[in-house]
């Protein structure tokens, strides 16, 4: 097999040179398919451009942009002429780009469009190297011009620049593929962070290569899968998932996360697979819920009874095959005997509620639709309850832009719930306490890594790299686990996310929050408490959900505001956090959550958010520091 991504993309284009690799909008909004063999047409032709305008072997490029087939095209161009690209997305701020570009020593970037053109324009005057400016955009064909300094190309006349080089060096592009080693760096990607200043992650043609052999332990993936790709492509999970997916030979579709669209895209593309992070798994399983809560009395009351016998049919089916996670060791033949009745009993229940009730929310998935992979986050266990119920198979996987990224993922064929499977083949990974020591299974400790698919170390940042990563390799992935005894692994936490009481209790806030939201009001929530005698919550309600609870019961209102002062409206949102925070729920009683503050405006990406819609728990609490100190009034 190839060793490197650009011998892996030559060799496809020779065995499948007519397969679909993507299928991306047109101007109607209609899928069109590209071959492999045109896409490496399209990035030979790129690559010799780029090699024209003074890219070589080692330099690094930027790409600005978000998912579309000409960004495919950039990233093999570049890879095949030895080079790395610095990708970021085109909501990402000026700022931000500034310093990426600056850091990364960028003297080529490739833009979407002129949006993202005026945004680079922008601060080319902090980022000196700068000089060549090329927009994606095939609708931008303005003529080469200097802009402040800066050479600005489209991607035709690239393309033409590159036509021309090839006429004199026809062979450029394969011969600069065959001399692309394994350890030559791939790619830089910053990390958004929940926490200090980006770190430029660097990854090898090795790192990535594990990432396409490995996943197909536990995913079963070939020709013929359509994968949808919702995902921001510069991000490292769905970067290594989009490898995966076109060197198994599947196709990708390119959508974009937003609600409405990625519904009407599951019927056009048709997925039968589909990569997604636990926020738009929570939003399905929202909709589908806001769609019950809308219909009459009966159809509610047969709804939640089939969730109630698909939830408990989902369970105990779990505990007779065998995948009940342990933590401690369990009689395998006491788990078969205790289910094997409750099982016989609720089959035909189960199987009349998913032809009654979870037909309707198989369908949105499409008609081919096999599984689906949560990573990027924490999946919370009640939308992992929800979907098992329904009889849709979600396989929650973890990784970490450091390890390129997938670590671990569960198992297809014999999924275990609660966790995030086994390492992948080639991974070790160790639970270790406070002095380093491993832990048993069950005990929670600190999680190291160590394999193939480790970052080469951060790009400028040798200390930050040694404090990351060990003599030993050992990657301190900063998360809290545990270990079952048949080597699974349960993230429950970061380490430095807990909170500490000041009666010298640990918290660990993300399991509280997981759970609020539960709560069919509650979209957004931060716990706070460090220091403090108890704990509090910074919520942002669903403002669809309570606005119809306002309308229901006639609450009175002029302003969304004044509903979030309504007393009968925190008595409602109070009542389901406290029952769901609750000793009858695993809770201890410091845990239970003392009194919240309501934000009228939802925590934005990019701000509060990372790209992949993890808390920025250092900006939150900067940013909200008066509402979260009226939380804890002075004596």
């Amino acid at each position: 097999m190839a060793k490197t991504l650009s011998r892996l993309f030559k060799e496809m284009v020779d065995e499948n040179p007519d397969l679909h690799v993507i299928l991306s909008k047109d101007e109607n909004g209609v899928f069109q398919p590209t071959t492999w063999k045109e896409l490496y047409a399209q990035a030979k032709r790129l690559a010799a451009g780029l090699i024209s305008v003074g890219v070589k072997r080692g330099n690094h490029v930027g790409i600005i942009s978000d998912n579309r087939k000409e960004w495919l095209q950039s990233d093999f161009a570049i890879l095949g002429i030895g080079a790395a690209d610095v990708p970021r997305g085109s909501d990402s701020m000026a700022g931000e780009i500034k310093y990426i570009l600056h850091h990364a020593d960028c003297a080529v970037t490739l833009v979407e469009n002129e949006t993202q053109l005026g945004k680079v324009l922008s601060i080319c005057g902090d980022a000196p190297r700068l000089a060549t400016l090329i927009v994606l955009d095939p609708a931008y064909s303005t003529p080469e011009e200097k802009r402040g300094g800066v050479t600005v190309l489209s991607l035709e006349e690239t393309k033409k620049r590159g036509d021309a080089y090839l006429q004199n060096e026809p062979d450029c592009y394969e011969k600069a593929i065959d001399q692309v080693d394994p350890e030559d760096l791939a790619t830089i990607i910053y990390t958004s962070g929940t926490t200090g200043e980006p770190k430029g992650v660097m990854l090898t043609h090795s790192s990535y290569m594990h990432q396409v052999r490995a996943p197909h332990t536990p995913i079963d993936v070939g020709k013929g899968d359509v994968f949808l790709s919702v995902l921001p492509i510069w991000h490292s999970y769905e970067r290594a998932l989009e490898y995966f997916a076109f060197f198994a030979g599947a196709t990708i579709a390119y959508s974009k996360p937003i609600s409405q669209v990625i519904g009407e895209d599951l019927v056009k593309a048709n997925p039968s697979i589909f990569p997604s992070i636990p926020r738009i798994w929570e939003g399905t399983k929202a909709r589908a819920m806001r769609t019950v809560r809308a219909g009459s009395p009966v159809k509610k009351a047969m709804f939640y009874t089939f969730l109630a016998v698909g939830t408990w049919y989902s369970k105990v089916r779990v505990l007779f095959r065998g995948l009940k996670p342990q933590f401690r060791k369990r009689s395998r033949l006491l788990d078969m005997l205790v289910s094997f009745l409750p099982l016989l009993l609720l089959t035909p229940l189960n199987l009349l509620g998913q032809v009654l009730v979870f037909s309707k929310v198989k369908k949105r998935l499409g008609t081919r639709f096999r599984f689906g992979v949560s990573g990027g986050g924490a999946l919370p266990p009640h939308v992992d309850d929800f979907f098992a119920a329904a009889g849709v198979l979600l396989l929650e996987g973890y990784g970490l832009t450091e390890t390129a990224p997938i670590v671990s993922v569960r198992d297809c064929r014999r999924p275990v719930p609660g966790t995030i499977g086994p390492p992948l083949p080639e991974v070790q990974v160790k639970v270790v306490d406070e002095n380093g020591d491993s832990l048993p299974p069950g005990q929670k400790g600190v999680l190291y890594i160590r394999g193939p698919n480790i970052m080469k170390g951060y790009y400028k940042k040798p200390e930050e790299t040694s404090k990351t990563i060990d003599k030993d390799g050992w990657l301190n992935s900063g998360d809290l686990a545990m270990m079952t005894h048949k080597g699974e692994i349960k993230i429950v936490g970061r380490v430095k996310e807990t909170i500490v009481l000041l009666g010298g209790e640990n918290v660990e806030p993300t399991p509280i929050e997981e759970t609020i939201k539960e709560s069919e009001y509650i979209d957004q929530v931060m716990v706070v408490g460090q220091d403090q005698r108890y704990l509090a919550a910074l919520v942002v309600p669903m403002r669809d959900a309570l606005e119809e609870y306002a309308k229901q019961y006639s609450i009175p209102y002029q302003e969304y505001e004044d509903l979030l002062e309504n007393e009968e409206v925190c008595t409602i949102i109070m009542n389901d956090i406290n029952s769901l925070i609750s000793p009858k729920r695993g809770f201890k009683l410091f845990e239970r959550i003392n009194r919240v503050h309501f934000l009228a405006e939802p925590f934005e990406i990019g701000v509060e958010m990372t790209h992949t819609l993890k808390l920025k728990r250092d900006v939150i609490n900067e940013r909200y520091k008066k509402e979260i100190a009226s939380l804890f009034p002075t004596r």
